[in-house]
């Protein structure tokens, strides 16, 4: 329900209003920064008007970006009903959530992403039943930036037609990705990042945090629900990946060409999930031990071993290096999604690494 949805107190009210008003637009774009809650809130919506707690009922339908898995047959179409159970137990599991979660959660390695053509004509045939009890229908559209044209399209003349009690819910993190067509035939609704406060107790509440520690997480997450979630789970991995780091950095700055063949034979072994994340957590490191040089304690949000780390390590961070730092982490970034051999992305990173710690 709306009262469930944490924060967004101004999003809420106008909904409720929509709601109580019986003048529910056929179209509604929740748009926002990741983590800001737009999914919970489509649900919360969907809940009011078919009168139930439940996340799924026959009146009820996601459409969500999949893929089309290797070997199927050509002509077949991958949709969202493909990949039914998974949608339904990362709904169970937490209703924030990001894109890039769902693609690990259907194992998604290297294949073309998104709302396909087949999607559409899938809506057309549900919506074409009757209503299991009588009222609204409503179709939830997650990442809906991701329709392929000739998708976006057809949902076009759907939404220029609307039926009776028939409700569209397009969820979007990009909404200038969207058709400027659609977008003129929704009733668009921005969300805002979390208030830190807002994040702060969810924590507290939700997972079990103390105030300091909560806080702590809530500031570094911009208000991004979801990330700050991420956060505490990868909070055991987190001392993996430093280690990691440390080795890098020191074998790289001793140019000790064979080690550092040796530790990105180690990171070969990780999953493609873990590689992603070690590569978030050393742009997280590398930004820390930047903001270090400035002695503001505010700009940074270190653990104690890696603020001794960077007593020694950060002056080696710096104005000459940190952007090529980031870039070479974002080219190890993009070669991974990419399915590119990881031994290879690695070990060339390591490599990029000396050049840089030099500089």
């Amino acid at each position: 329900m709306l009262t469930d949805v944490i924060g967004q107190a101004e999003v809420k009210a106008q909904l409720q209003a929509f709601i109580n008003s019986g003048r529910m637009p056929h179209a509604l774009l929740l748009c926002g920064a990741p983590g800001a809650g737009q999914l919970a809130m489509a649900v919360a919506v969907a809940q009011e008007l078919l009168h139930t707690d439940k996340l799924l009922h026959p009146d009820l339908h996601y459409v969500f970006p999949v893929y089309r898995p290797k070997g199927w047959p050509a002509e077949r179409k991958a949709v969202s009903d493909d990949f039914a159970p998974q949608w339904r137990e990362q709904l169970q599991s937490s209703l924030y959530f990001d894109r890039q979660q769902w693609a690990d959660a259907i194992r998604l390695e290297g294949q073309k992403f998104q709302i396909g053509v087949g999607e559409s004509d899938l809506i057309l045939r549900k919506l074409s039943l009757v209503s299991a009890q009588g009222g609204w229908k409503v179709m939830i559209i997650w990442q809906a930036e991701l329709m392929s044209t000739e998708a976006a399209n057809k949902l076009l003349k759907i939404l220029e037609e609307p039926t009776p009690q028939t409700l569209f819910i397009l969820v979007s993190e990009q909404s200038e990705q969207l058709l400027e067509t659609i977008l003129s035939r929704t009733q668009r609704i921005d969300f805002k990042p979390l208030t830190e406060q807002d994040v702060c107790a969810t924590l507290v509440e939700r997972h079990g945090l103390t105030e300091d520690d909560a806080r702590s997480v809530a500031h570094a997450s911009g208000g991004n629900l979801t990330r700050a979630v991420q956060m505490l789970k990868a909070d055991s991995q987190e001392n993996l990946y430093f280690d990691m780091v440390v080795l890098l950095m020191r074998k790289a700055y001793a140019r000790q060409i064979k080690e550092l063949q040796q530790w990105a034979e180690a990171i070969v072994k990780w999953p493609r999930a873990e590689q992603r994340n070690f590569l978030q957590y050393f742009q997280h490191f590398l930004r820390e031990n930047f903001a270090y040089n400035f002695r503001q304690p505010r700009l940074c949000y270190m653990k104690e071993q890696e603020k001794e780390f960077a007593a020694r390590f950060a002056r080696f961070i710096n104005e000459r290096n940190v952007i090529g730092f980031y870039e070479q982490i974002s080219l190890a970034q993009r070669d991974i999604a990419q399915n590119t051999n990881s031994k290879m992305v690695f070990f060339d990173l390591a490599l990029q690494v000396v050049l840089l710690l030099r500089q």
